[in-house]
């Protein structure tokens, strides 16, 4: 496990350093990993960010994809602490909330992952090397902080007895039921 001084900004080290640890955590480097490390450089230098200890900083991923990891490594947030949320919208976007300034930002790539015109290499060595203003756009967010993370009361499945949060608990012929084991109820259209 790396140590990391929680007083460092989250892009305080050198960008060759960061894309260094982001390439050891990711297994393999990648322009969508170079995604991830730009945008956290960004959202460092407008924000002010330091490395959450705990949730003063969340991220909202828009993607599932490489560059997460280096939210992970740069920012500290993660899925676990709470303070890494991904709301699947299929877009090369993050947004940043600093809980103890109040500030945020939202970053969008500007460029398709196909880009016709360069290949693989070139884009991420594009990407590590652009000017942060021809990457990104940088917009406010449409939406508040997401509240801080909370313990949720479990309850047990009377089909499989595996416990779930009440939350994720769904009520199914008189019986509370795990999402695993509900029978969807569809009539044709979509959710």
């Amino acid at each position: 496990m790396q140590s990391h001084d929680k007083t460092e900004t989250a892009m305080s080290t050198t960008l060759a350093g960061a894309w260094q640890r982001c390439r050891e955590f990711h297994g393999h480097s990648c322009p969508g990993l170079a995604i991830g490390v730009r945008a956290c450089e960004a959202a460092g230098q407008r924000l002010g960010l330091s490395f959450a200890t705990d949730e003063e900083v969340v991220c909202v991923s828009e993607n599932d994809a490489c560059g997460v990891d280096a939210v992970q490594v740069l920012t500290g947030c993660t899925v676990g602490k709470g303070n890494l949320l991904w709301r699947d919208r299929g877009k090369m976007a993050f947004t940043f909330f600093c809980r103890t300034s109040g500030g945020a930002i939202r970053l969008v790539f500007k460029k398709p992952l196909s880009a016709a015109d360069m290949d693989r290499q070139a884009l991420q060595s594009h990407i590590l090397t652009a000017p942060l203003a021809e990457l990104f756009d940088f917009k406010e967010p449409s939406y508040e902080a997401p509240s801080r993370a909370r313990l949720l009361a479990a309850v047990v499945c009377r089909q499989c007895g595996e416990s779930c949060t009440e939350q994720s608990a769904r009520f199914q012929d008189g019986q509370t039921v795990c999402l695993d084991c509900l029978v969807d109820y569809e009539r044709g259209w979509p959710k």
